[in-house]
């Protein structure tokens, strides 16, 4: 089964549907867009791509960024998204260790990765989507043709570089059969999604958004690119309000973005449903944030819980479970990351990998179609974190007697302090229920006695606040022995391009 199929059969069945916009305005039909992507396959095998090749796409989201993970899995290549954040330098490693054939860019990044190919890659070609190469792409190449025959649904699809926050990033690889996987999960748990819905690209391609847009080709749904081709908030709100059942997936700090901005201006996006359906996932959702959403804009959020080896696949918090606030767990419950999707497995294990009782924490590991066919020619990291064929995550969690999985934090991040584990998520929690904080991340930092200290960055919403009522707050709700030693205030958390908190580089600054 070739992912691109699910466009060649949308455009059958419905060719005059509206398949891109950008903004609020219609922009192709099924048909076009097929018949776009069919004639660049056929370019870009003329170009001299041959079926499991790599093509490394370098841009920011445009129309052309969909077209073109359509048309490399039309011709039986393998996409390799790169995020548009990253040194060239970066780029630069992702690209030779994924041996691309084909690097494609636009004119606001052509010049840095010319800079690259001036090296040692001189087997790799460019292509500039925003230039006449790439219209004479579609002027040379034919409609006519059809989804590579020869893919299979283990012929690896999306080639995806891991954030390399411990060393160098490794290249997850995925087949269409995990794609598919993953297509079905979300239609079968997170949302139904028909014809007259829309996805909107607001978070990057390169990541979460990106992989979710066969999701949207299954009934032949509609591709939203924002005009500023990124998050803003005014206008993806804007969009949503005149097209109406828009979904989206977007990190936490961009759902907190899209709330105060509703809370600002008023518009009136839970009175008119024009989110059908918000995914937030790729960092934690605070409790204090999520009622604060819900309260918002309504009944829109559902939480998922995956990464790049199993993507948006482990688990779910659905639409009902946060909603029902009237269970007497509800607040407990909204704090985890849901319920596995029918398709994997997902248990807590030990050290040696049997299970631990229920509520006890442990590491998360998965297994089933929805995990990685392994790292791209790492074949030893693969085996450190394939095991008996359970995916070991290097999330600690805790399931509860229910199924519903508490993530506690990523293993590195845990604070040991005097023998004790202390999880910074936990501690987190307490202080964003403080109105003065604005915004928390907690780390651990080397200490003579106890091995380790807790150390709290906080963002004030009100800068009369210091470091004595914080700590008063904390002992009023949290064990002595968890609470903050240290309080570190920022004007701002460093955080990556799909949000999440950089807790080494804080550490870096506290070491100073």
């Amino acid at each position: 089964m070739n992912i691109a199929h699910l466009l060649d059969r949308a455009a059958q069945h419905a060719p005059e549907r509206t398949a891109l916009y950008l903004g609020a305005r219609p922009l192709r039909t099924y048909r076009q867009l097929r018949d776009r992507v069919a004639a660049i396959a056929q370019a870009l095998g003329d170009r001299g791509c041959q079926p499991g090749d790599r093509i490394a796409l370098f841009l920011g989201n445009r129309p052309e960024y969909l077209e073109l993970v359509l048309a490399a899995w039309w011709a039986g290549l393998v996409v390799v998204p790169i995020n548009v954040k990253l040194h060239p330098e970066e780029a630069a490693f992702i690209l030779t260790d994924a041996q691309a054939r084909l690097l494609v860019t636009d004119q606001a990044h052509a010049d840095e990765m010319r800079a690259v190919l001036d090296g040692d890659r001189s087997g790799l070609d460019l292509l500039v989507a925003d230039s006449q190469d790439y219209d004479q792409l579609l002027r040379t190449g034919s409609a006519a043709t059809k989804p590579c025959a020869s893919v299979t649904v283990t012929d690896v699809a999306w080639l995806f570089y891991t954030s390399g926050t411990t060393g160098r990033p490794k290249g997850v690889m995925l087949a269409h059969r995990q794609l598919m996987a993953m297509i079905m999960c979300y239609h079968a748990q997170v949302d139904a999604v028909g014809p007259d819905d829309r996805t909107l690209y607001a978070a990057p391609m390169s990541h979460g958004a990106g992989i979710y847009s066969g999701v949207f080709l299954l009934n032949g749904s509609g591709h939203v690119f924002p005009p500023s081709g990124g998050f803003d908030e005014a206008e993806v709100c804007d969009i949503a309000r005149t097209l109406g059942r828009v979904s989206l997936f977007a990190a936490p700090t961009m759902v907190n973005r899209l709330v105060r901005h509703v809370e600002r201006t008023g518009a009136p996006v839970k009175e008119t449903g024009a989110f059908k359906t918000i995914t937030y996932g790729g960092g934690p959702m605070y409790v204090h944030d999520l009622i604060r959403a819900r309260q918002v804009m309504g009944d829109c959020f559902v939480q998922i819980y995956g990464q790049g080896e199993s993507p948006m696949t482990i688990t779910t918090l659905s639409r009902a479970d946060i909603a029902d606030d009237g269970h007497p767990r509800w607040l407990e419950r909204i704090g985890s990351v849901g319920k596995p999707f029918a398709m994997c497995d997902v248990a807590v294990v030990d050290a040696t990998g049997k299970p631990v009782p229920p509520g006890v924490t442990g590491e998360v590991v998965v297994r089933g179609d929805t995990v990685m066919l392994g790292y791209w020619r790492n074949p030893e990291a693969t085996a450190a974190t394939i095991r008996d064929g359970w995916l070991w995550t290097g999330d600690l969690g805790s399931l509860d007697e229910d199924g519903y999985l508490t993530l506690k934090d990523r293993s590195k991040d845990v604070i040991i302090s005097g023998g004790s584990n202390i999880y910074p998520r936990e501690v987190e929690e307490v202080l964003l229920r403080h109105d003065g904080v604005a915004e928390v991340s907690v780390i651990g930092r080397p200490d003579p006695e106890w091995g380790e200290a807790v150390v709290a960055c906080v963002v004030l919403r009100d800068p009369s606040v210091d470091a004595d009522e914080l700590d008063s707050f904390c002992r009023q709700h949290i064990a002595r022995f968890k609470r903050p030693k240290e309080y570190h205030f920022l004007d701002a958390l460093p955080k990556n391009n799909y949000g999440k908190v950089l807790k080494r580089k804080l550490r870096e600054g506290i070491a100073k």
